[in-house]
């Protein structure tokens, strides 16, 4: 049977290959192609070998993007794992009216980006106004706006997967734990961390890459004001790819150093976390 089904396979899998290759691999390669040379339209690339990677380095704008996404990123994806886990700790205890703080939780998540910039520029500055600024009159008041945007729209989501890991932890393992006498916090440390340990995976990896490719709410937020110092990585390649002048190609160069910064990361953490998976003590 199994050999009969393997000549099939083939005529099922291609239809989505060819569509996975039109829709991804021929434009990242020939995205790659075009980040070594100089062009306004793919027909009049001109070949400049790493002249744009080495004038990436030289671009200011492009460094504070960097060091400001890193922070951003560790502060967010910090701060949204642990409100999402003690959230779904409480909402896994027999509370009333938990479907609905479920339900109510998970909804920003499906705002749009540009929406949810919006709408938060809005708050935000009606409480700075209060106090004589706006998020764009410091980068301080435009990282931690973005913080707090990040956390309200991700938090729900990342509940929901913890809710699922901790749903899945044996109710005999519990049980025996609180026979033995052992503590909330014994059994939290001991038996709840080490068995969702697989949805801390899933949610240290989401929350990451979607904090290191924020674009729309960046855009929406703070457009990278003032003077490009709360502009992400993103943001940093958007301007650069459409500000004219033969920079499409140095953009693009970015876009290539950003794969490869945001794919290594992503590499070790799930390296790193796989590796302490299902381990008690």
């Amino acid at each position: 049977m199994n050999r009969k089904n393997n000549k099939y396979f083939p005529i099922f899998v291609l239809p989505t290959l060819l569509a996975f290759s039109i829709a991804f691999v021929i434009p990242f390669l020939l995205g790659i192609g075009l980040s070594f040379t100089e062009f306004t339209t793919v027909t009049n690339a001109k070949w400049t070998g790493l002249r744009n990677y080495s004038s990436i380095f030289a671009n200011k704008d492009f460094l504070n993007a960097l060091l400001f996404t890193v922070k951003f990123v560790l502060v967010s994806v910090i701060t949204v794992n642990i409100f999402a886990f003690f959230m779904a700790l409480m909402l896994t205890r027999k509370i009333k009216g938990t479907n609905l703080f479920r339900t109510v939780f998970f909804m920003p998540n499906l705002i749009g980006g540009i929406v949810l910039g919006y709408i938060w520029q809005l708050i935000l500055n009606g409480i700075l106004y209060h106090y004589g600024v706006t998020l764009t009159f410091s980068p301080v008041y435009g990282f931690w706006g973005l913080v707090i945007l990040m956390n309200w729209q991700m938090i729900g989501y990342m509940m929901v997967i913890y809710i699922a890991g901790i749903q899945n932890i044996p109710s005999d393992v519990m049980e025996a734990a609180k026979i033995d006498g052992a503590s909330p916090f014994q059994i939290l440390r001991k038996i709840t961390l080490p068995l969702v340990a697989p949805s801390f995976t899933i949610c240290l990896f989401l929350t990451m890459s979607n904090s290191f490719k924020l674009f729309d709410q960046n855009l929406a937020l703070t457009a990278g004001a003032p003077s490009r110092k709360t502009a992400m990585l993103a943001l940093d390649i958007y301007n650069t790819f459409y500000a004219g002048n033969g920079t499409a190609g140095v953009g693009q160069a970015k876009a290539v150093i950003f794969f490869i910064i945001v794919a290594a990361i992503a590499f070790i953490q799930l390296r790193v976390t796989r590796g302490r998976e299902g381990t008690t003590e």
